[in-house]
């Protein structure tokens, strides 16, 4: 990912994120994503976890949220959330790219508003194609990118190919090997 927050930029980001989310509900962006029960889902970049509960009730008990983070009070905010809350599925991951996840093991990957500040966004996305499943989807928004760049970095690639642009998100298929 890119470089690490401190540990006060973090704090503040997190109190913009919850004031967001008053008037921007979660669930009315993952509408466009197609989550369904027993879903596996990677929120790459996962920062507080505004979206984690609303993935865990989408994927229930079958499902799990995977909540990916470089930054540790992201990561600890989460387990905490989760725990609040009684969300047993849901699994933190600390890490700047690799997931340990195994190959095409989700269903899922959210990569919202992270892309921006990736260190190596290459590798971001050759991982995030690595854990998705034949079928799988990559959801992306990042509100300091325009629709053009969007489309050449993510969409025109060998890795992933526009499938949906939705009014808050672009749904991108993964390519696969022949």
């Amino acid at each position: 990912m890119g470089k690490l927050q401190s540990n006060l930029d973090f704090r503040l980001m997190s109190l913009v994120i919850k004031l967001r989310d008053l008037r921007l509900l979660r669930m009315e962006i993952l509408k466009e994503v197609g989550i369904q029960a027993g879903f596996r889902v990677l929120d790459f970049g996962c920062g507080p976890g505004s979206y984690v509960p609303v993935l865990s009730d989408l994927v229930g008990p079958a499902g799990k949220v995977y909540a990916l983070d470089i930054h540790p009070m992201a990561v600890e905010s989460v387990q905490r959330l989760a725990s609040r809350r009684g969300l047993t599925n849901v699994e933190t991951i600390l890490s700047d790219c690799r997931t340990g996840l195994p190959a095409e093991s989700t269903d899922v990957a959210l990569l919202y508003d992270i892309y921006h500040d990736l260190a190596e966004p290459e590798a971001v996305l050759k991982e995030i194609h690595r854990v998705l499943k034949r079928d799988g989807i990559l959801s992306f928004n990042d509100h300091h990118m325009k629709n053009e760049e969007i489309m050449s970095r993510i969409g025109a690639g060998t890795l992933f190919r526009l499938a949906e642009k939705g009014r808050m998100t672009c749904r991108f298929s993964k390519v696969n090997s022949p």
